[in-house]
């Protein structure tokens, strides 16, 4: 059990880990682990190519995750855009034998250490953002964490909007990882994505679990979003609850790794008489909408949300005023602006960011580049020095390609994201009267103690905010020890039981 603190009309600090929008790296780089996407879901013009950093070192481990893990995390979801297109003397789709052949020459350079093989491979877009120095620390980086390489697994194809997409399981003595390479109709290798083996799928609930799950079809504007509704057993109506991803492709569990935050969270509260809608985020259901012109942040969530609210309220053995919405990290961060677009009773914000993305980003990397050394830090003072021209181009206005924006993502995301102001939405809701209750981890390394204390200043003295801080969880509401770090989400745990059963105390206060 985590101790908590809680203090009456105070806000919460938010998670610069929801500080990626639309990005998708996950690389673990410096000595490290990584995980680089681009995800070749969507269409042809979709890439994300995402990198996520961890150090051996606490400090450098601390704010490399924080920089690269929570920028990068939404690109997965394929909102970036590859400008080159293939050239028009092989512009013929691979087909899956070749596909296959090119995925594992590239893992084959890899192994064998010749990482600038590696990178001729690499379209254009993919190259710039990981470069043969990059590959070389990141490649050598997987052993330390995971153990000796043990082989590949077997090799599978699927036919995607551009090319194939070749998947190969890579073996290593902690764990395995699974190789996701892009193979586009250029012959390049356009995506290149390391990520831990999904964790087989959830039981369901136990035949006595006092509440029941079932299939929920969230209808909206844009097509059909699959969910799953947990119900309380008995007649209602029922508390509600909308739950809201972070950045990147989700599936309804909010996976990641071995755990299932979403999944916990949903269950712990149905446990507790409270219903729960969780449901497949956009980018992950439906990914070709992110590859539509003008694709924004309330496309990417915010409406999506507010659909859920809306459905949720008209559900039958539901209480139509007592549907909330808890969002977690960028969810979190949009709670206010869902709250704002719909009629919901109360938000609950988890390890959501107080400061504008872009600004948070661009403070961890200029940590990752004073930490870093060699090339990759070379490479770091580059990539800061291109995004302070991008976000300054970006809030002027200007026009800006998207080889040119922050990660590559379209200026228009970009834009849409800057125009959240989370503050000033809460308060705009407790002004309404609807209460807010803010939660915090204290081992969230995605999370910086600037958001948490920009929360608390902002919405000092408002009426109807509450916080809790937990010293022992992390940006998911796990319990650990010492400081946070990314291998925190390759240990299987749950959602804390006390942070629960304060979210759903809170819940039944709100009458």
């Amino acid at each position: 059990m985590s101790r908590r603190t809680s203090v009456e009309v105070k806000p919460d600090q938010s998670s610069m880990a929801t500080v990626a929008a639309k990005v998708g790296h996950r690389a673990k780089a410096l000595g490290l682990s990584f995980t680089a996407v681009a995800d070749a879901r969507a269409p042809a013009r979709t890439t994300a190519v995402a990198t996520r950093f961890r150090n051996h070192r606490p400090a450098l481990r601390r704010l490399l995750a924080g920089a690269l893990l929570l920028a990068v995390l939404p690109a997965m979801a394929a909102s970036s855009t590859d400008t080159q297109p293939p050239p028009a003397s092989s512009a013929a789709t691979p087909d899956a034998a070749h596909a296959t052949t090119l995925a594992q020459r590239l893992l084959d350079h890899l192994d064998a250490g010749d990482y600038a093989a590696a990178e001729a491979m690499f379209t254009p877009r993919l190259a710039a953002s990981v470069p043969a120095a990059m590959l070389k620390n990141i490649w050598e980086g997987l052993p330390r964490q995971l153990g000796a390489a043990q082989g590949r697994g077997a090799t599978s194809v699927e036919a995607g909007g551009r090319g194939q997409r070749v998947e190969i399981p890579l073996r290593y003595a902690g764990g395995e990882l699974l190789a996701r390479i892009g193979v586009d109709g250029g012959q390049r290798i356009g995506m290149f994505l390391l990520q831990p083996l999904t964790s087989p799928s959830p039981l369901p609930p136990a035949a006595d679990a006092p509440y029941t799950e079932r299939d929920f079809t969230l209808a909206t504007q844009r097509g059909e979003l699959p969910g799953t509704l947990a119900l309380p057993r008995g007649d209602g109506p029922f508390p509600a609850v909308v739950l809201v991803h972070g950045s990147g492709p989700h599936d309804r569990d909010e996976t990641l790794g071995p755990n299932r935050p979403f999944l916990d969270i949903a269950r712990g509260l149905a446990a507790h008489g409270i219903a729960v809608l969780r449901y497949d985020k956009r980018t992950r259901a439906r990914p070709q909408d992110a590859a539509q012109p003008g694709f924004g942040i309330d496309d990417e969530t915010t409406s999506d949300a507010v659909a859920a609210v809306t459905a949720l309220r008209a559900t039958p053995g539901i209480a139509p005023g007592r549907v909330f919405v808890l969002g977690h990290s960028l969810g979190g961060m949009l709670a206010p602006r869902i709250g704002l677009r719909s009629e919901s009773a109360g938000l609950i914000l988890l390890a959501a960011p107080s400061r504008p993305l872009l600004d948070v980003l661009l403070n961890q990397w200029q940590n990752l580049a004073a930490n870093a050394q060699g090339p990759v830090r070379q490479q770091a003072e580059a990539a800061i020095a291109a995004l302070q021209s991008g976000i300054t181009r970006l809030r002027a206005g200007a026009p800006l390609p998207d080889a040119d924006s922050p990660l590559g993502m379209p200026a228009d995301y970009w834009r849409s994201v800057d125009a959240v102001h989370m503050v000033d939405d809460a308060r705009q809701v407790l002004a309404g009267g609807r209460p807010l209750l803010l939660l915090q981890g204290g081992r969230d390394f995605q999370v910086m103690d600037a958001d948490w204390q920009g929360w608390q200043q902002s919405l000092a003295g408002q009426r109807g905010a509450s916080f809790r801080h937990y010293p022992a969880l992390d940006h998911l509401g796990i319990a650990g020890t010492g400081p946070g770090t990314p291998a925190d989400y390759e240990r299987p745990g749950h959602v804390d039981a006390t942070l629960i059963d304060d979210v759903a105390g809170w819940i039944q206060q709100q009458r």
